[in-house]
């Protein structure tokens, strides 16, 4: 790989990855705002608390939702589920533009990745 070419595409995998984390982070914020408002959880940090181990998946157990809100913690942690799948799906095609960039600009490379297979 060329020295110019490494940095900028680091960079755009680094920025992607930020972004994709600030995303999910506000999905956990605006699930734990619900909760809160509607008293499912007894404070906005509990319920930020509660949120992120559901959403994650993680569920550790210590808090639980009231019996009719249970419901909707399965639904957070389904939404967590998907979200995450789609955001290494977008993160997969990033890296292939990043990588297949490099590829175009440098057919010898190319060249010798197919030889290779």
């Amino acid at each position: 790989m060329v020295k110019g070419e490494f940095w900028p595409a680091t960079w755009m995998l680094v920025g992607t990855a930020g972004w994709v984390v600030l995303m999910h982070l506000l999905q956990i914020a605006v699930w734990a705002i619900h909760y809160s408002w509607n008293k499912a959880m007894p404070d906005l940090t509990t319920a930020l608390y509660f949120s992120a181990v559901t959403y994650t998946t993680t569920g550790y157990g210590d808090l639980v939702l009231p019996k009719e809100w249970r419901l909707v913690g399965g639904v957070e942690a389904l939404t967590g589920i998907l979200m995450c799948g789609l955001s290494t799906g977008m993160f997969f095609a990033v890296f292939t533009k990043a990588l297949g960039f490099h590829l175009e600009n440098n057919p010898a490379e190319r060249t010798n990745e197919r030889a290779a297979h």
